[in-house]
């Protein structure tokens, strides 16, 4: 379903001039004059940001070039740390504390840091200081206000104009090694057996590598890379927990259903045969994507947004040297038995996950500033785009398109110091497939002129064995769905969905390693082991609350 979200909402009237005197919770002080929802910075400041959702160096946001011209419009400046460890054991520390960055993205976290008090409150700042966010934000509004009807953080998910899809596969696949393609003839596959058929026959013939056939990521919060699977290879999208019925709108869990039997079986087989990467559940996330980049991986399952680190890595190489394309990934919509796949999501709005401000914040006011001064639409191209002349040009139709010579400059180094990899998520912002009015896409990626001038020689090569021109065109189109994704439907802590949810994780991260791990002939015995303990918990309560949730959007729609 293509999505007409174009905000109309006229901006807000012109404020009075406020002076406004700040400091930041690192003692730097600060003030501004705001007129019309603008920032004249007075004295700069700096605020903490702790992003737990995103793997990256930690930085000042002025140490970037988009960063140091948001901090010339505003005087702010972000010093941003990334998660390193476990989130739970992080969060919890912040929790016990009562001491928080200024800014946080909690990620999984978020109930446990709305539940304590730890979110302020942004219905009076955006009404005061966000006009852009009211614009940006408008027909979310009330799907973003928690049941005490307060607005605790933005989220990242909401589209501003007309809806394009992405040409690029950033949502889940089965990916496999170009060389492996190459080799069996660029076969079309579409069933999980000849998926893992096809790694085990190049393993096989290459056994004086030291290759690795498959590996998975279970590492903290990022365990559902190994427990989703299942809902896509029975050709549903990511909803979480859950599959939902097309025709009657009913949710059904499957973390016991035959879908995750079989697909656990698969993977206890495969490590039989001595494909499966056994460290695969004790390694971190660094360590996954760095075996991801060592060449040495043929084959996994995981949603590209959350790879990308490894895949530019791998990408970037292949430009220096094309030799090495053959250690580039390439995506598979694989499903148990080649049925119709939905691996691409349709347009939704995530309203458990985003960025909020904690209680330790001084004068919030100034970040509120920062965060509507970042939504205007010169500043949404600065953010995606860059500076024109330097990272895009113009034509005379009025397209934004990249040279050659700013395509080959712009990579993952260049995205680190120029900014493009801190703002292109992780902020209030125009979401993924959002265009501007013009009709060019926000993100370079998606519009047709730049995906296909960032094409390598391998990939047109590639693409062209395959029949497309581009990679979302190997899978089936996402049929409409409403209400989705289900897993964002918020919970608050100590509610029955959430305690089933925490206690359904602790059970799949016991049993999944034992269940893959044991041999063929103790697999139904740990697997009736697993579901025994399942079958403790009250999950027809969890099933008919997000069933609830699902129609009640439904009607709304009607």
């Amino acid at each position: 379903m293509r999505m007409k979200k174009w905000m109309t909402l006229s901006l807000a009237s012109a404020m009075l001039i406020t002076a406004i005197g700040c400091s930041s919770s690192n003692g730097t002080k600060g003030s501004t004059e705001q007129n019309n929802g603008e920032s004249d910075s007075k004295e700069k400041v700096t605020y903490t940001y702790f992003n737990a959702a995103a793997a990256a160096k930690d930085i000042n946001t002025n140490e970037t070039t988009i960063g140091k011209i948001l901090e010339e419009q505003t005087g702010v400046n972000f010093k941003i740390e990334h998660l390193v460890g476990d989130l739970e054991t992080k969060i919890g520390t912040m929790i016990a504390s009562n001491e928080y960055p200024d800014v946080l993205i909690p990620d999984k976290g978020i109930d446990k840091i709305i539940d304590a008090g730890a979110f302020i409150p942004l219905n009076e700042l955006i009404e005061k200081h966000g006009p852009n966010i009211k614009k940006v934000y408008g027909p979310y509004m009330d799907q973003m206000k928690w049941p005490d009807g307060n607005i605790y953080f933005l989220p990242f998910s909401n589209v501003v104009g007309e809806f394009i899809p992405d040409p690029s596969i950033n949502q889940g696949a089965f990916w496999v090694q170009r060389r492996v393609l190459e080799e069996a003839g660029y076969p079309k596959i579409k069933k999980l057996d000849d998926y893992f058929t096809l790694i085990e026959d190049y393993k096989n013939k290459h056994k004086d590598e030291d290759l690795t056939g498959f590996i998975a990521l279970t590492h903290d919060w990022r365990f559902f890379a190994l427990a989703n699977p299942p809902m896509h290879l029975e050709g549903y999208p990511n909803e979480g927990n859950v599959i939902v019925d097309m025709k009657t709108f009913e949710a059904k869990t499957y973390a016991t259903a035959d879908s995750t039997k079989r697909w656990l079986q698969k993977l206890n087989e495969i490590n039989a045969k001595g494909l499966f990467d056994k460290s695969s559940f004790v390694d971190n996330f660094d360590q996954y994507l760095a075996k991801l980049t060592s060449g040495k991986v043929l084959g996994y399952f995981d949603y590209g947004w959350q790879t990308q680190n490894a895949t530019n890595v791998l990408k970037d190489a292949a430009k220096a040297d094309p030799s090495k394309d053959k250690f580039r990934y390439f995506p598979l919509p694989v499903t148990f038995d080649g049925q119709k796949d939905q691996y691409l999501d349709p347009p939704g709005f995530v309203t458990n996950r985003g960025i909020g401000i904690t209680v330790s914040a001084e004068n919030p006011e100034r970040i509120v500033q920062y965060f509507d001064n970042l939504l205007k639409p010169e500043n949404q191209i600065l953010r995606s785009w860059g500076i024109k002349g330097e990272t895009y040009e113009v034509n005379e139709q009025g397209r934004f398109y990249r040279t050659a010579e700013q395509v080959k400059k712009i990579n993952e180094t260049f995205n680190e110091t120029f900014g493009f990899k801190y703002y292109s998520w992780n902020w209030p912002n125009w979401g993924n497939g959002s265009s501007l009015p013009d009709g060019n896409a926000i993100q370079p990626g998606i519009q047709p002129e730049v995906f296909q001038m960032d094409l390598t020689e391998g990939d047109k090569k590639i693409m062209e064995k395959y029949g497309v021109q581009t990679y979302s065109e190997l899978f089936s189109k996402p049929d409409p769905r409403p209400w989705f994704p289900a897993w964002a439907f918020p919970k608050e802590q100590g509610s029955p969905q959430q305690i089933w949810e925490t206690k359904k994780d602790d059970i799949t991260k016991k049993y999944y390693p034992k269940l893959v791990l044991s041999s063929p002939g103790d697999f139904d015995k740990v697997w009736a082991e697993y579901t025994a303990e399942m079958g403790k918990l009250d999950t027809a309560q969890y099933e008919k609350w997000t069933t609830e949730q699902i129609q009640s959007v439904m009607k709304q729609k009607k």
